[in-house]
C-alpha cells in the first residue's frame, strides 16, 4: 500500500510541475543557402534577403533605415476578436530605401513578417520573409523598389493573419490602403456580437431573371463612314500616341530598367490604375460640393 501511495504521490507532483517557457535566441548565426535564403536549425529563418542589389528603376539607395517589430498574442488585447498581432500595423518608407527588419517573437510559438507583391526578377516569389519559432529575433534586409505602392505584410501561419497578424508597408505615397488592417483600415468581414443570426443579402429579382431573348436579327447600324475609318492606315489617336510615346521613351527606359517584361506590364497596370482612382475621387468631389452646399443652404 505505501508503494501505491507514494507511486500516486509521484504521478501527482509531475502533473502539477510547470512546463519551462523557451529561451530567448538571437539567430545571428545562420547558415547562407544562397538566394538570400539564410536558416539555423533553432527555428530562424530570411528569405529573399538583398543588401546590394539594387531594384530596375532605382538609380541609388535613397536612405537607409531600420525597424524593430514585434509579434505576440499580447499586441492583440487592443483589437477586439483578434488573437495574434504585431506591434505596428503601418509602415511607410520613401522609393529605394534600404530597409533592415528586426523581427522579434514574444510568443512561444512561430510567426513569421512576411511581405508580398515584390519584383519577381529580384526577390524569388516576389516575396521577403522572416521566421521565428518561439521566443527571439531575426534580422533581414531588403530594398524597396521605386513607385508608389502598398505592400501586404502579415503572418503565414495558418489562420494568424485571419486573427490579426497583419500589416500593410507603403513606399512613397503608397497606393490604395488594403482592408482588414487592425487599427487602420475596416473589416471586410467585422465581428458582430449582436447575437442576431446571420441573413444573407437578398439578390434583387431583376439581376436573377435572364432577359428574355429575341432571335430576330437585327439590321447593321454601320455608316459607310464609320467603315471608310476603320478601313484607313492610321488615325489623328494613333498618331498622337506615337508622338508621346517617342517623348516619353528615355525616362521609361530608365524607369524600366531591368526589370522583365512581365514586370513592365505589371507596372504599367498598376500606375493605370492609380490615375483612373485619383480620377473618381476628382469627380466624387466635384460632385459632392454642389451637393453640400445645398444641403448648407437649406439648413438656414
Amino acid at each position: 500500500m505505501d508503494k501505491k501511495l507514494a507511486l500516486a504521490a509521484l504521478i501527482g507532483t509531475l502533473s502539477i510541475t510547470p512546463v519551462s517557457a523557451k529561451e530567448f535566441q538571437d539567430h545571428t548565426n545562420m547558415m547562407n543557402h544562397g538566394d538570400g535564403h539564410l536558416m539555423d536549425m533553432d527555428g530562424g529563418m530570411v528569405m529573399g534577403q538583398n543588401a546590394d542589389t539594387l531594384p530596375g528603376g532605382c538609380d541609388k539607395i535613397a536612405a537607409t533605415k531600420e525597424i524593430t517589430i514585434h509579434a505576440g498574442h499580447k499586441y492583440a488585447e487592443k483589437f477586439p476578436g483578434t488573437m495574434y498581432a504585431f506591434d505596428q500595423q503601418e509602415f511607410q518608407f520613401e522609393p529605394c530605401t534600404k530597409l533592415t527588419v528586426h523581427f522579434i517573437n514574444d510568443d512561444e510559438i512561430r510567426h513569421q513578417w512576411m511581405m508580398h507583391g515584390l519584383p519577381k526578377y529580384l526577390y524569388p516569389k516576389g516575396m521577403f520573409h522572416l521566421e521565428v519559432s518561439g521566443p527571439g529575433k531575426v534580422s533581414g534586409t531588403l530594398i524597396l523598389p521605386p513607385g508608389d505602392k502598398t505592400y501586404l505584410v502579415h503572418c503565414d501561419i495558418a489562420q494568424h493573419m485571419e486573427k490579426g497578424m497583419k500589416a500593410q508597408l507603403k513606399v512613397g505615397k503608397g497606393a490604395e490602403d488594403l482592408p482588414s488592417i487592425p487599427g487602420v483600415t475596416t473589416s471586410v468581414f467585422p465581428d458582430d456580437y449582436s447575437g442576431k443570426p446571420y441573413v444573407a443579402e437578398e439578390i434583387p429579382a431583376e439581376v436573377t431573371t435572364a432577359p428574355a431573348t429575341d432571335n430576330t436579327a437585327t439590321p447593321s447600324t454601320s455608316s459607310p463612314a464609320a467603315d471608310t475609318e476603320t478601313d484607313t492606315g492610321l488615325s489623328g489617336t494613333t498618331i498622337i500616341g506615337l508622338a508621346i510615346g517617342f517623348l516619353l521613351a528615355p525616362s521609361l527606359a530608365k524607369k524600366y530598367k531591368g526589370m522583365s517584361p512581365g514586370e513592365i506590364v505589371a507596372s504599367i497596370i498598376e500606375t493605370a490604375t492609380g490615375f483612373i482612382s485619383s480620377a473618381v475621387k476628382l469627380i466624387s468631389g466635384l460632385f459632392k460640393k454642389p451637393a453640400n452646399k445645398k444641403a448648407t443652404s437649406t439648413g438656414k
